[in-house]
């Protein structure tokens, strides 16, 4: 009776890993194929026609990708690091699958999930603060950057802002205020979190190790911040570093807290980004190219690998 509940487990575990494959890879083509912005074959044609130089740039890019994720790895070790000691290797697993299995979901709310399975059931709610506050550490760096970013985009462009629309933000503001204040004590989504227990989790955390995640998460921001100019300059634009870096910092402060869904990510990445570099006189195709290409190298090129993650992995039932 046992062995047939495990084996049952077993092909049910088979079937997930399957499904979740087969979801990921059909998502990657389904982007690669039907994105309304950018035809694909455009796209390797544009490569293509910089010549053998080409691959000495994609080889570069391909180390900066790594690098960015090198940091993502050592960001996690250091958190889990907290109640188990885990190596970077494991890390890397841990990590690259999550991405696996969240690149079809929603803003990647599946890596929360993803992440809790490798640990025993009683240590997954820890999991799940720890990789939120992981998540909390990039958008911190994230809006300190893309203010000065904003900052400069009002300054510098005719940026029209009606009454009503800074009314309408404002009236939002306080309104999310009023409900994280509201829903401070009460039971969240899961049960036993709540804000005012998370945050006491949060400040549980050693000071060095909450220094040293917010400090990986600025040496990615740097690394995918300079990679997006990189790739901005290989496809051809021709705007100094001084104007484009405040461009790149906004981009991502508006796309990190612009809910998407899975089907629209991409697009309305590119869609804010050709937004913001036409008021650099930045040719729509090179921003294109830059957006799909960045998410090649950082999101498609490390769930392949972390495909072979999700194949061998195996439950935690402890």
């Amino acid at each position: 009776m046992i062995a047939a509940s495990h084996k049952t487990k077993q092909y049910l575990l088979a079937t997930a890993k399957v499904l979740v494959l087969a979801v990921t890879f059909g998502y990657i083509f389904y982007k690669l194929k039907n994105n309304p912005s950018l035809n694909f074959g455009e796209f390797t044609a544009t490569i293509f026609s910089k010549g053998i130089i080409s691959g000495y740039f994609l080889l570069l890019f391909l180390i900066l990708a790594a690098a960015n994720w090198f940091f993502e790895i050592l960001k996690w070790q250091t958190l889990v690091s907290t109640f188990e000691k885990i190596n970077f290797k494991t890390a890397a697993k841990q990590s690259l699958a999550s991405l696996t299995v969240s690149l079809a979901t929603p803003n990647r709310i599946g890596e929360y999930g993803a992440k809790a399975f490798f640990f025993e059931s009683r240590k997954r709610k820890k999991i799940l603060l720890l990789n939120f506050f992981s998540g909390g550490a990039q958008m911190l760096v994230t809006i300190f950057f893309g203010i000065f970013g904003l900052l400069y985009l009002f300054r510098n462009f005719n940026i029209d802002l009606s009454i009503a629309t800074l009314s309408y933000i404002l009236i939002g503001l306080i309104l999310l205020f009023a409900i994280a204040y509201y829903f401070k004590e009460k039971q969240l989504l899961l049960k036993g979190f709540s804000i005012a227990k998370t945050i006491k989790f949060f400040k549980s955390i050693p000071f060095q190790l909450q220094f040293r995640t917010v400090f990986f998460s600025t040496f990615r921001y740097v690394i995918f911040s300079g990679m997006f100019y990189g790739l901005l300059l290989f496809f051809g634009a021709d705007i100094p570093f001084s104007k484009v870096i405040p461009l790149i910092f906004a981009m991502y402060l508006l796309v990190s807290i612009l809910p998407t869904l899975f089907i629209f990510d991409v697009v309305i990445r590119g869609g804010v980004a050709v937004w913001l570099f036409s008021f650099a006189g930045v040719p729509e195709l090179i921003v294109l190219s830059t957006v799909l290409a960045m998410w090649l190298f950082n999101f498609v090129l490390p769930a392949l690998l972390g495909s072979f993650f999700v194949l061998t992995y195996q439950s935690t039932t402890r």
